[in-house]
């Protein structure tokens, strides 16, 4: 199916009104915190049968696995997913082309709840209340450390990059720096604010390691809090993921000045899925990710650059249609962190998504997020992957996005 066949498949279904959850709060998973309410809003429709976020309610609970139902029965599912985090678009496409009814069986239907953070996604796998969820690295590794609390396993690799969660940003009356390593040195003594235990901690703590920098105040602060933080003229500089990062530029909040490509630091994105669904409904598991791979080529087409810009408008709020775009198309200055590519799309497993999940996973035990050194030898599962790229003969990763120098360094 090709990118024109997508869209128009998505274009032909019926449109549906089935609000998903926004799950709001801190990141509470890795750090014990406490998950802080919403009030209920308006919903809209998107294309495909995809909804729009509103901003209340909890996610519909998972019946008993008994009641997955036989292979090949109509199944409903509660999917996790992260419009607020560009790496792990692919979801957020999936839901607003509505791919999933090509390769379900007929009658299933689908819930999408966005989780403002992947931590939230992961306690919902946890409690029951998801089987399908699109993370970032951390929380996808820390889900797949909590057998005693759930089974969760780790599916596929859905996104790797150097600046998608790994960015710098200082505040706007910083001094000009030469490049990212001079903008890291400015920072020792600083007062430096990131969501601990997530992606852009790991970044901060390993490039502060390699410099000698030592700031004068590490914070733990959500998304938010930064944003404030950088408005209120309190913070010096903060590591935040797309496309958060993008806006904060766009609004004249803060300055990128520093990314993973500085550095050699990697980031990436990640679907866990429950292990009882994977193996009572292998047949869903495979048509779930049948549609994920249809996702991917059609976000790493550069032809849907803004359609998906489009569609992920239609699914965040507080965010501009170019800020979007920026957020995983669009290039920056090599002195703020640029190069030529803003995302790779493996879809399957390699050595380089591999040795990230063995990194994040050492880390996160360093800081005593998990209590393992390592995860289950099974907690990665690559062979779904593998049988589906072999059978549509692809190889990973199905897709590069180059940077595109039309927004950068303004």
């Amino acid at each position: 199916m090709n990118t024109q066949d997508l869209l128009a498949f998505a274009r032909s279904r019926p449109r549906r009104r089935r609000p998903p959850v926004i799950r709001c709060g801190l990141l509470a998973l890795t750090l014990g915190g406490a998950i802080v309410g919403c009030h209920r809003g308006a919903t809209t429709p998107s294309a495909g049968g995809s909804t729009s976020p509103s901003s209340g309610g909890n996610a519909q609970a998972t019946p008993a696995p008994s009641s997955y139902g036989k292979v090949g029965e109509p199944i409903h599912l509660s999917v996790g997913y992260q419009p607020y985090y560009t790496e792990a678009w692919s979801g957020a496409v999936l839901n607003g082309l509505g791919l999933w009814k090509k390769y379900l069986p007929a009658g299933s239907t689908v819930e999408f709840n966005v989780g403002l953070q992947g931590a939230l996604v992961i306690n919902a796998m946890l409690a029951g209340k998801e089987q399908i969820g699109y993370v970032g690295d951390m929380p996808g590794i820390v889900g797949a450390s909590k057998r005693s609390v759930a089974d969760l396993r780790i599916l596929a690799n859905i996104g790797l990059g150097t600046d998608q969660c790994n960015v710098f940003f200082t505040r706007l009356d910083a001094p000009a720096f030469a490049d990212g390593k001079a903008a890291v040195k400015w920072l020792d003594g600083k007062t430096v604010a990131v969501p601990k235990g997530s992606c852009t901690d790991r970044f901060a703590r390993a490039v502060f390691k390699k410099e000698n920098v030592n700031p004068g105040s590490y914070l733990n602060q959500n998304i938010e809090l930064i944003t404030s933080g950088f408005r209120a003229k309190k913070l010096d500089a903060a590591v935040v993921w797309e496309p958060t990062g993008s806006r904060l530029v766009a609004e004249g909040l803060a300055r990128r000045v520093a990314s993973g490509n500085d550095f050699g630091e990697n980031d990436g994105a990640f679907i866990d899925v429950r292990a009882d669904l994977l193996q009572q409904r292998p047949d869903v598991v495979e048509a779930w990710l049948e549609a994920e791979l249809d996702a991917e080529l059609y976000l790493a087409d550069p032809k849907n650059a803004h359609e998906v810009a489009r569609l992920l408008k239609a699914q965040t709020t507080g965010f501009d249609e170019r800020v979007l775009w920026q957020s995983l198309y669009g290039g920056y200055a090599k002195n703020a962190g640029g190069g030529p590519e803003r995302l790779t799309i493996p879809f399957g497993f390699s050595e380089t998504s591999l040795e990230l999940i063995k990194r994040a996973t050492a880390f996160l035990y360093e800081v005593k997020s998990i209590a393992i050194p390592e995860l289950p030898a099974d907690a990665v599962q690559p062979d779904l992957t593998s049988r589906i790229l072999k059978r549509r003969g692809l190889s990973a990763p199905v897709g590069k996005i180059k940077a595109t120098i039309e927004l950068a360094d303004r």
